[in-house]
């Protein structure tokens, strides 16, 4: 398969992912039950300051970047700055499912509720499944990660937990402080903790073969892992 090919698939991925991605965040809004961790300070600003999803996750991504430099300094490299732009994608992507999803009504029983939420778990572990093997520029967030897994020597896995669990404490803080209520965090906050791991893993497990095949044309079955 030419080069050209290649990429052009792993752009299809990466993008693909994305919009994957973001879509399964707005179906976790409509549900009501609580957004994902990486998602809930952005929405804790939409909560607070009525503020379009889509650009206060462009604001989030701005300055987890700048928290990044902070972090590394003389280490950090100027090609991660990448993370802005993609964050502008991100965030456009964001705005657009919003309005595809505007005209659906929120559901009011809470056994659709939860089944919305967990539609939006497996949707968003699709699209990292799908975004995450391009090797591409990583979210600001998961770059965030990295930096910090960097720098104090823990691993990825650690830091994500510790990550996942001081956004949606901090977006709690805020929202109890700010509008007395729990705004962006609820049971469906917790359940996406839980669940888009373990998701993403089944998926790694079970159709890896079938992704490497789509995205390289390799069906030895040894993709780029998560």
């Amino acid at each position: 398969m030419t080069q050209e090919k290649t990429l052009g698939r792993r752009l299809l991925f990466y993008f693909g992912g994305l919009f994957i991605m973001t879509f399964g965040v707005v179906v976790s809004v409509k549900s009501n039950l609580g957004v994902t961790p990486i998602s809930s300070i952005p929405y804790t600003m939409t909560v607070v300051a009525g503020m379009d999803l889509g650009l206060a996750t462009i604001i989030f991504s701005i300055a987890v970047v700048i928290l990044q430099i902070l972090i590394l300094r003389r280490d950090y490299r100027p090609i991660n700055l990448l993370q802005i732009p993609v964050g502008i994608v991100f965030g456009a992507f964001l705005t657009l499912c919003g309005n595809l999803m505007a005209p659906v009504p929120s559901p009011d029983n809470f056994l659709f509720q939860f089944l919305m939420m967990l539609a939006s778990t497996v949707l968003v572990a699709l699209g990292v499944f799908l975004y995450v093997p391009a090797n591409f520029v990583p979210l600001a967030p998961e770059g965030l990660i990295l930096a910090a897994s960097t720098v104090s020597g823990k691993k990825f896995s650690v830091v994500k937990i510790i990550s996942d669990v001081s956004m949606v404490l901090i977006s709690l803080a805020v929202c109890l402080v700010m509008i007395g209520s729990l705004g962006s965090v609820g049971i469906g906050t917790v359940v996406a903790a839980l669940l888009v791991g373990t998701e993403i893993k089944w998926m790694t497990k079970h159709l890896q073969r079938i992704r490497s095949w789509m995205l390289a044309g390799d069906s030895s079955g040894q993709p780029a892992t998560q």
